[in-house]
């Protein structure tokens, strides 16, 4: 119990550090990449309002420029590479201007030029030989002007840092997880004691109140030879039926997250169903239900033999106090086609089934209102709790569906 509480304890942790880190890296990212855009558009208006020319007023317009751009210094507009074309109104290069830029050759500048013109659009990108260059023209009386920028090493800045923050988030989630498995057993400490001293209290007061219990049987079966047997002494045998079977069910209850003996194994499902469906027959047909079976045989499961039993005889016993008047009972034991685990559902009728919250029926003492008037049936809430909890030590899953007035408890494990 202890390490699965901490598995769960780490992994759930882990896990919101993980959402905040993706959001702060992301969040970086994204306004890496916001101002690369921001600096490329400022620096290409800059430059196409002098004509693709370098100008000693660049920085001055740096209260005007907009939320989250670099400021722009005299210097620095010299880091950028860029090139420029003229161009008349027929598409033809007259001038360019490479005096910035040496990884292109004039002939190249003109085939890029003569692209962008031809995309009639006033911004753009255009990529050319394995490099992104963003353009915006400029239109003249007789002439447009395209100038051309190097977005290499805006997007290379953008890159290193997302990389960057990658590397840290990594490094922070490891020593994060690291910190946690050292401290998490602390963490749950007083979440284990406790859930340990309630199971003590069960197991304790249940074998205290059983003595009481076994005298009062006593006194009433000597009463009964003594006096007969009469609807008091018959009422008291009942009761004292009841308390001894929740008392039971409590230790059981109890004793499951415990684990002592748990022994998972590959088991024959088909076999052992078969073996419980045999033995409740006669209690459910006397009940005067129609019970049928389809198990498909030699199927196998990861399980412990005994919580495994114990599993499909709280089911099948749910299923014959619960089902309406004159029901149905159906045991299925199949294997899943896509998953190949084999699934286990036994359904009952049960006509005052809707509208009820069956995520329900598993917390320990409940039992839904209209439950309680079936067939004069008395229960206590702790059969389905037990189911889940075997269930979850076989790291399978079990749900309730309803449809059609009739109730599924479908369990699915691994084959």
């Amino acid at each position: 119990m202890i390490k699965r509480l901490q598995r769960k304890f780490i992994l759930i942790a882990g896990f919101s550090l993980l959402v905040v880190l993706a959001t702060i890296v992301g969040s970086i990212y994204g306004v890496a990449a916001y101002r690369s855009h921001q600096e490329v558009n400022s620096v290409l208006n800059m430059l196409v309002e002098n004509d693709g020319q370098i100008s000693p007023s660049f920085s001055d317009n740096n209260h005007d420029r907009p939320f989250l751009t670099p400021q722009q210094s005299r210097e620095g507009i010299y880091q950028y590479r860029f090139f420029s074309a003229q161009l008349s109104k027929k598409g033809k290069v007259q001038q360019i201007d490479n005096q910035h830029i040496f990884t292109v050759s004039p002939q190249d500048i003109v085939s890029i030029a003569q692209r962008a013109y031809s995309r009639h659009q006033d911004k753009g990108q255009i990529y050319f030989n394995k490099t992104m260059y963003a353009y915006q023209v400029k239109h003249k009386a007789k002439a447009t002007i395209i100038v051309f920028l190097d977005e290499s090493l805006l997007e290379q800045r953008s890159k290193d840092l997302a990389k960057i923050a990658i590397w840290l988030g990594i490094i922070v989630m490891v020593m994060y997880t690291i910190v946690l498995a050292i401290f998490s057993r602390r963490a749950i400490k007083p979440v284990v004691e406790g859930e340990i001293r309630q199971r003590e209290f069960i197991s304790n007061a249940g074998h205290e109140l059983k003595t009481p219990l076994t005298v009062i049987s006593a006194n009433t079966e000597m009463q009964e030879l003594l006096d007969g047997e009469n609807e008091w002494t018959k009422s008291n045998k009942q009761q004292v039926a009841r308390l001894t079977h929740l008392i039971n069910n409590l230790i059981a209850l109890a004793k499951i997250g415990e684990q002592p003996d748990l022994h998972i194994v590959e088991l024959d499902a088909s076999a052992i169903t078969n073996q419980v469906v045999d033995s409740f027959k006669p209690v459910i047909q006397q009940s005067g239900f129609t019970f049928k079976t389809d198990i498909q045989q030699k199927l196998t499961v990861k399980a412990d033999e005994n919580r495994f039993t114990e599993l499909i005889n709280i089911l099948l016993d749910n299923a014959n106090k619960y089902c309406d008047e004159n029901g149905k009972i159906f045991v299925n034991l199949h294997r899943n086609k896509r998953s190949r685990a084999v699934t286990l559902s036994v359904t009952n009728s049960y006509a005052k089934g809707a509208d009820v919250d069956y995520s329900k029926f598993f917390e320990r003492f409940y039992r839904a209102d209209t439950a309680h008037q079936v067939k004069g049936q008395t229960g206590f809430g702790i059969g389905l709790s037990m189911a889940q909890r075997i269930v979850a030590d076989f790291h399978g899953k079990i749900k309730a569906k309803y449809s059609n007035g009739m109730i599924s408890f479908i369990v699915t494990l691994k084959a």
